[in-house]
């Protein structure tokens, strides 16, 4: 069993926050100069979280957390902030991803011997 990282995922979600914060910056601010350095901003910070994600975690671990986290606020933030409708299955592919970052989460993932 993998040891799992807390610091990792934190990281990992932190980014997928920060990449929905960005894309609700784009959609909910209508001054011009506001909108682009707010969604500069919170690309920026995700990327910085990304990156020590990454440092904690496998590549795949990192990326599908930022995802998922990415996935279900964005989904949230549309629904209560923009009155999206959110479909049943919207909810059956969350929990899918959910489930899938979860069983990723508890693999065992190896790592190589450097050829160097």
């Amino acid at each position: 069993m993998a040891m799992i990282n807390p610091g990792g995922y934190a990281w990992a979600v932190a980014a997928g926050l920060n990449a929905a914060l960005a894309a609700v910056s784009a959609k909910f601010f209508t001054l011009p100069l506001l909108k682009y350095v707010l969604v500069i901003f919170f690309n920026v910070t995700m990327w910085g979280c990304f990156v020590n994600s990454l440092k904690a975690l496998s590549s795949l671990q990192a990326t599908v957390t930022n995802f998922a986290t990415n996935f279900v606020s964005s989904g949230l933030a549309g629904y209560f902030l923009f009155e999206e409708p959110l479909p049943s299955r919207w909810f059956a592919g969350a929990v899918l991803i959910i489930l899938g970052v979860f069983i990723l989460s508890q693999s065992n993932i190896k790592t190589k011997p450097s050829s160097d």
